[in-house]
């Protein structure tokens, strides 16, 4: 498979809240640069990270548009993210099953056919004032 097709299987498990399925494309040392906060290392802090994000939020991602580059390594993605804000997530604003729509995107990063980075990037404070309406 390419580092295009990981991805977009990447994103497919996501919306199939397939988190194995997820976690199998990852390389054990997956770089995981997160919007906000310290970067994590490892399956298990991803595997945690995405445990944590299920118990406070039920997000789908629609309109993808995939993005390569030529050493074929690199794919960026772009999409609106769909959510519902589910449980506290801790000193961000309280959770009232509020829905919002925002846009976001990632940048992967393929080697040996896994994923061993992903950096996520959205916009909180617009994310906060969707969730405050």
């Amino acid at each position: 498979m390419t580092a295009l097709d990981i991805a977009q299987q990447y994103y497919r498990c996501f919306n199939d809240k397939n988190w194995a399925g997820m976690l199998a494309l990852l390389s054990d040392d997956i770089r995981h640069e997160v919007n906000q906060g310290e970067t994590r290392v490892g399956l298990e802090p991803y595997r945690a990270f995405l445990a944590h994000m299920d118990e406070c939020y039920d997000e789908r991602l629609e309109d993808l548009v995939f993005l390569t580059e030529p050493t074929g390594r690199r794919v960026a993605c772009e999409f609106t993210v769909h959510g519902t804000y589910k449980k506290t997530d801790g000193d961000l604003l309280p959770a009232r099953g509020q829905q919002y729509v925002l846009p976001a995107g990632a940048f992967l990063e393929v080697e040996d056919s896994k994923i061993t980075r992903v950096t996520t990037y959205y916009n909180l404070p617009l994310w906060i004032k969707l969730v405050s309406a």
